[in-house]
């Protein structure tokens, strides 16, 4: 018998935590005429609030989502290997900028793929889930104990039972959204290098003397300033830079309309998309290699999507075509209009196009506005870090929840100094701004091929799209991004290796951790014990039953873990009341306060089973005793609940005594330590590929501290597993 804590289901025992009862508000939607006159004043107000909530969050927004796309004109222009450019070729680059902005950027980010957030999430690894979780084509499991999100598996269309039949297809789309991660995390460490790079070496054309090197130096420290703040969230970072990124976004566009009306008025002309094809028709194949910098204006716009888990779709659409477009549209005109006019200048092609009164508060406001573009990643990859982390894709690492209010606001101490040396690194090897835009580009270009890929499959067996807006959406994007991946890959020599280098590490780690725990969970499945055998190993006389309540571990819920037998085997003991718990990820972004636990009575006296389900943007931060005391609770509510209609109050009682007599005599938490023993008859294979696990695993943080649960309480068995 099975019952759902707070989980309103028809065939289940319904567990209400604070004893009332709890009506399902889905079932009457009453309008605002049903309401008093107060009362509609009063919704009145929060819809106010929310607008203004919605504003606020907007001008957050840009002192994280935006950082990096605003900033990129600092690099665009220095980034493109021009070769005596004539009026036609600026006009013909400025065409494509113009439309690169307005369709990857307006079109895509801004009205299509915002909306296919995972509950609020976004990112590559959201958009997988939610394929997983709508169509169950994942590697994961998505049908979950006790979960209404079950009823999300819609009528398969023939994509999705192909993938449901083809296990290569599956692991394909997981590898696809692996690198998709991967090169995302690259991202996280090439924008702050290039963003404070391309800003610092400003100081260079007022003062000469000024060497590259300490230009390098320079930047560097601003870098390690800026990840020693990580610490303090989110929430407070962005309050502190929103207001130099309004400075930025307001100053350039004023600047580039100023370069406008002196230089090239008519500069608004090349809107026109002929433009476009008569630089490739006039240029060829030089034309081409071009793409690898202009693809470079779009940059930092994946964290628009990719963020959605600190903001909300409305403030960062809202900052987005209100305030970011404008301004980028505006300041790249300005930039051609002063190029086209001055065309040798393209090295410098910012700092150049700035009138002299203004440079040195345009720099001061550049270079923070860089350090600013590096927040904006660097936010990103703690999400997408988070997410891999718990659904098992990476090494658990120490994630902290700086916001009470907002739960997708996380830091991660070793993510964010492990990205602190790869890009001081990156910028004191590679200081050349040319060889980082070339890396950049290739990183750039590719994310977004399969951010486009995964939404083609989102339209195609979740919304159920048309085919023909489909087709028109699949081939405008894939043709336009694959144009600009296969122009950035001419530059792998040149730089573009380095986030080939960085992803391949990465993927690695994931691929490694992923095919380390999967063998541990088939071993476990394949040497389960089940509750007949834990009868049998209970009724031998040696075994006592000792006093106390012990939460014992495990990873699977077809039964219990080997470790079981091993513990019993060997201890001769088991506690008197023993709660089999499993914490169990789901492939949604977080599960209902109400739904979080879920309770099995078997049929050994004082033996239950309870799992404990959190999504991938849930926080596992309960404290040790709210942690049994909300277990215990829900078992006594279980027990009193019990449909069992043989049951007599007397007997209630009784079982409820049993359980706080256990809790009083002493509380303890068994989990396994267990390791892979690879003996001669593995193949290489599992040789490299297990040892590798095996570190990683010894490394990484155990899951018991996330509860915490005090170390006094804590026993670790340990077990080998044959390979």
């Amino acid at each position: 018998m099975e019952s759902r804590v707070h989980l309103p289901c028809s065939n289940d025992v319904v567990v209400h935590v604070n004893g009332d009862s709890a009506p399902d508000a889905r079932r009457f939607h009453p309008t605002n005429d049903a309401f008093p006159p107060q009362q509609q004043q009063q919704q009145h107000q929060e819809h106010g609030k929310e607008r203004r909530g919605s504003l606020v969050l907007a001008y957050k927004t840009l002192g994280v989502v935006f950082g990096g796309l605003v900033t990129s004109p600092l690099y665009v222009y220095p980034s493109m290997p021009l070769k005596s450019p004539t009026e036609d070729d600026y006009l013909g680059i400025y065409s494509i900028m113009f439309w690169t902005l307005t369709l990857i950027g307006v079109v895509k980010y801004a009205n299509v793929a915002i909306r296919a957030d995972d509950h609020g999430e976004g990112g590559t690894f959201a958009l997988y889930s939610l394929l997983c979780r709508h169509v169950n084509i994942g590697i994961l499991p998505s049908k979950h104990v006790g979960l209404n999100t079950t009823k999300d598996v819609q009528k398969s269309t023939l994509l999705a039972r192909f993938f449901q039949t083809s296990v290569v297809a599956r692991r394909l789309l997981l590898f696809v959204a692996m690198l998709g991660t991967c090169m995302l995390i690259g991202d996280g460490i090439l924008t702050p290098a290039i963003s404070v790079l391309s800003a610092m070496d400003g100081l260079r054309a007022p003062f000469p003397s000024v060497s590259k090197t300490l230009v390098e130096t320079l930047s560097a420290i601003v870098l390690i300033v800026l990840f020693l703040l990580q610490k303090f969230g989110t929430s407070r970072v962005s309050f502190l830079f929103s207001p130099i990124m309004g400075a930025w976004t307001l100053s350039t566009p004023l600047v580039g309309i100023y370069s406008i009306i002196h230089h090239y008025p008519s500069i608004f002309k090349a809107l026109s998309p002929h433009y476009i094809f008569r630089f490739f028709w006039r240029n060829g194949k030089s034309g081409w290699l071009l793409l690898g910098g202009t693809v470079l204006c779009i940059t930092g716009s994946e964290a628009m999507f990719a963020d959605l888990g600190h903001f909300n779709q409305k403030s960062i659409q809202i900052a987005f075509l209100f305030t970011i477009y404008p301004s980028l549209v505006l300041t790249y005109a300005g930039q051609t209009a002063y190029l086209i006019k001055h065309p040798n200048d393209h090295d410098d092609g910012f700092y150049k196009f700035i009138p002299t009164s203004v440079y040195w508060p345009i720099f001061v406001i550049a270079t923070s506005a860089a350090v600013v573009a590096s927040q904006s990643l660097i936010s990103a990859t703690f999400s997408v870090i988070k997410q891999s982390v718990v659904l098992d894709y990476f090494p658990r690492v120490k994630v902290v929840h700086t916001s009470n209010n907002k739960e997708g606001e996380v830091y991660s101490p070793e993510v964010n100094y492990i990205l602190m040396i790869l890009c001081v690194a990156v910028i004191l090897i590679f200081g050349d701004g040319k060889d980082i835009g070339n890396a950049f580009g290739v990183v750039v270009s590719i994310v977004m091929l399969i951010t486009t890929i995964l939404l083609t499959l989102v339209m195609i067996m979740i919304w159920r799209t048309p085919a023909i807006l489909v087709a028109l959406y699949f081939v405008v994007f894939f043709v336009m991004e694959g144009v600009y991946v296969s122009a950035v890959f001419t530059k792998f020599a040149e730089g573009g290796w380095i986030p080939f280098a960085i992803s391949l590490i990465l993927a690695f780690i994931m691929f490694g951790w992923f095919y380390g725990r999967q063998r541990k969970i088939d071993y476990e499945l394949t040497h389960k014990i089940t509750f007949e055998r834990l009868e049998e190993l209970l009724a031998d006389r040696s075994v006592q039953r000792v006093p106390g309540l012990c939460f014992f571990y495990t990873n699977i819920q077809e039964g219990l873990t080997p470790i079981l037998g091993h513990y019993i085997k060997n201890m001769k003991s088991l506690h008197k009341v023993t709660i089999f718990t499993t914490l169990r990820y789901l492939l949604v972004p977080k599960v209902a306060p109400h739904e979080r636990i879920v309770i099995k009575k078997s049929n050994l006296e004082g033996v239950y089973c309870c799992v404990i389900q959190y999504g991938y943007a849930d926080a596992l931060n309960l404290e040790g005793d709210h942690f049994v005391n909300q277990v215990i609770t829900s078992l006594t509510q279980h027990i009193q609940n019990s449909p069992d209609k043989l049951s007599s109050n007397s007997r209630e009682i009784e079982e409820t005594s049993y359980l706080e007599e256990a809790r009083c005599a002493g509380v303890v938490h068994v989990r396994g330590k267990t390791k892979f023993y690879i003996g001669l008859n593995c193949g290489w294979f599992d040789k490299f590929v297990l040892r590798f696990y095996e570190v990683m695993h010894n490394n990484c943080r155990s899951a018991l501290p996330a509860l915490g649960v005090p170390p006094q309480q804590r026993i670790e068995v340990g077990m080998l597993y044959e390979a």
